[in-house]
């Protein structure tokens, strides 16, 4: 049970991941663990309270350590988007496209993953964190969806975004918070290939003809409390719901 639910009437505790990036903020230029600012601005509106997690290159046991304890004192995780996973992970070569890729954030965040998974509690898993939450569980990336698609309307450029129309499935949490078609702000030139073990997809974006079935931007994960992962970034748009189903989920 996270502290919330011993604490009663407390503010839910809800993990944020952060991840390096070189940063400027008035005379300094540095090093820094980084999130935009929507993520925890966006948890923060629900009436929970965010806690950033950077992953920390130099603890002891490595950047995955004490992943059970910090899993213990939360009440739900977000992982945010960022950089391509490494594809060692599930056994692949990378593609010349692959690009972003932090060892020391792969670690800690699959660590936190596997913990917050052990303890069920609610995941939010936000483009990369929908990537990682797949590769976890054993499934594969297409490494670049313009080989696939024959287009890259999943993302015009690195670091643009695009409006891209997705349809949820009936029955399913996504379709309870989002309803059965809405359009999304996506920003990803990779995608789910095999899905991993327990995992249904629960939406799919709308290709133009001839571009095959749709790209999985949504999936759940079977027989947890809430367990779901978009391909999108909800965040880009202030689009709410699914952090407040996050965390009515924590409560």
């Amino acid at each position: 049970m996270g502290v919330a639910g011993r604490r009663g009437k407390a503010a839910a505790l809800v993990g944020v991941t952060t991840y390096y990036a070189d940063a400027a903020w008035g005379p300094w230029h540095r090093e820094a663990a980084v999130v935009p600012t929507p993520y925890f601005e966006l948890v923060a509106a629900t009436g929970a309270r965010p806690v950033l997690l950077p992953p920390c290159r130099s603890a002891p046991g490595g950047p995955g350590a004490g992943a059970p304890e910090v899993a213990a004192a939360l009440d739900a995780l977000v992982l945010v988007g960022g950089g391509d996973l490494d594809p060692a992970a599930y056994g692949a070569a990378p593609h010349p496209a692959v690009a972003g890729v932090q060892a020391a954030r792969d670690r800690s965040e699959a660590a936190l993953l596997a913990a917050a998974l052990a303890a069920d509690l609610p995941v939010l898993a936000i483009c990369r964190g929908l990537q990682l939450l797949n590769v976890h569980l054993g499934g594969t990336l297409c490494q670049h969806l313009p080989d696939l698609l024959g287009h890259d309307g999943h993302q015009p450029a690195p670091g643009r975004f695009a409006d891209v129309d997705v349809v949820t499935v009936a029955g399913t949490a996504t379709a309870a918070v989002l309803g059965g078609r809405t359009t999304v702000r996506c920003s990803h030139h990779q995608g789910v290939d095999r899905l991993g073990a327990g995992l249904a997809v629960t939406a799919r974006s709308v290709e133009p003809p001839g571009a095959g079935e749709g790209v999985v931007e949504a999936v759940e994960l079977a027989g947890r409390r809430f367990v779901l992962g978009v391909q999108w970034h909800p965040e880009e748009s202030c689009d709410r719901r699914l952090f407040d189903a996050l965390v009515a989920a924590a409560r």
